[in-house]
Parts: structure tokens; sequence; C-alpha cells
């Protein structure tokens, strides 16, 4: 009789434990927490974003990091490149891009857009004695560019596309460099990065113009065209710290006035 109980009881425990499997098992979706974004990005453009010591850090990281905080997903930052960050973001290879991208209507046709989360201006870089006070005046001169930016798009526009003074360099800290060695007489690129950069090169004189014909440009996170679910967190995190001063916090560190 008590060889008969035990072997009811584990029976019982058996079946009872099979359907519990069942109710936990690959039939009950996922939880969005699990989920870890993969976020791509350019880490070649101090102080937005840069390789340091192994990390990825900067402003464009540490405000991905508040939205996602906010939001209350996970993510892990890829050193992508430019060109294959938004190769990446078109075929789904990575879930977002944040890499002081600025929201075109171009690049809208293709890809979707959070609301902005940094203001840009283009700025001109020349020597402390230069008498250029405008993009007009740099007619003739050896301009430094970074390809693929609004800084080679403002430069073609006013002088043309097969303009010869044009010099185009795969990052801004080249053409910086150039400029301060003699090789090209200006530079024209965003205001955060070029200011970075001009601000390190020790014992050389500078100034940078603004051009008032020069539109504000607006960054945003790049998403693929669709993907109205990680958007909508994007934007919901992003609207709470702008609203709760930790988006102006994190301006601050990076963007003394």
């Amino acid at each position: 009789m008590k060889k008969n109980w035990w072997k009811t009881l584990t029976f019982a425990l058996s079946i009872g434990l099979l359907l519990a499997g069942c109710s936990v098992g690959g039939d009950k979706p996922t939880s969005s927490g699990d989920k870890v974004y993969v976020i791509g990005t350019d880490a070649a453009y101090p102080p937005f974003e840069k390789m340091e010591a192994d990390k990825i850090t900067g402003f464009d990281i540490d405000v991905m990091q508040a939205i996602a905080d906010a939001a209350g997903f996970k993510f892990e930052v890829r050193n992508t490149g430019w060109d294959p960050l938004f190769d990446g973001v078109e075929k789904g290879t990575v879930d977002a891009g944040i890499s002081s991208i600025t929201i075109t209507d171009e690049r809208k046709q293709k890809y979707d857009f959070t609301e902005p989360y940094f203001e840009a201006n283009q700025l001109i870089l020349v020597g402390a004695d230069s008498p250029v006070g405008a993009l007009t005046d740099l007619q003739g001169k050896k301009i430094g560019v970074q390809s693929a930016t609004t800084g080679e798009t403002v430069v073609k526009k006013a002088f043309g596309d097969t303009y010869e003074g044009i010099k185009g360099y795969e990052d801004t800290p080249s053409a910086v460099d150039d400029f301060f060695n003699g090789r090209v007489e200006a530079v024209v690129a965003d205001n955060g990065v070029l200011s970075y950069f001009a601000g390190k090169i020790e014992g050389k004189q500078y100034k940078l113009i603004k051009d008032n014909s020069f539109a504000p440009e607006h960054y945003g996170i790049m998403v693929q065209k669709g993907n109205t679910e990680f958007l909508t967190k994007l934007n919901q995190g992003l609207k709470i710290i702008k609203e709760n001063g930790k988006l102006q916090e994190i301006h601050d560190k990076y963007f003394k006035q």
C-alpha cells in the first residue's frame, strides 16, 4: 500500500511538472525588456562619439543611455563606421543609428527619425588674420570638408559640384590638421566637432566664422523605415529627458557656454 501511494504521488508530480513546463515554454512571448537593441555609430566624431580605451563614449552615447534609462530598454553600441551605418539601418542589421546624423528630407525618404535632440550650425575655420567673413569669401580658396556631410553639401551648393578648390576627407580631424599645416585655407564643418578639434591644437591662431546663410540643422536618431515600435520608444525616452532636464545636463557637460 505504501509502495502504491509513492507511485501515485510520483506520477502526479510528474504530470504537474509537465503541465507547468508547457505553460512557460516557447508559446509565451518574450518580454520586450529582454531585447537588447543594437545601436550603430561612427566613433570618430568627438565630442559626439569616439573610441576611448576600447569603449565608445561621447555626447551621443550619453544621450542614448539617458533615453534607454527613461524608456526602459537595453542596448549595445557598435562602431559600424559612417557609410555602413546607413546600410545597416536600412537592412535591419542594426536597430538604430546615432552619430550626429542630420535630419534631411532626402534621408527621410529612406529612414525614419526621432524628434531632434541637438541643433547644429556649420562654421568656417580660417586663420586669425583672415579677411573671410562669409562662405562666399572663400571663392577660389582651397576648402576642406568631411565627405558626405552637410559641410560638403553647403560648399558645393555655393561654388558648384565641380569646384576644384574643395577637398574631401574621411573625417573632420584630418581636414583640421591639413588646415593648420597649410594644405587648405579653410574648413567647413559642424560647430560642435569643429570647435572641439580646433581647440585641441595648441599654439595655433584661428577664428570660427558663423555664416547666417547656413540654415540650422537638427540631429536625430535614425531607424529603419517603418520601425514604429522602436521609434516610439526612442521618442518617449527623448521626451522625458527633455522635460526633466537630463538632455540639457548632458549638453552642458560637453558644450560649455
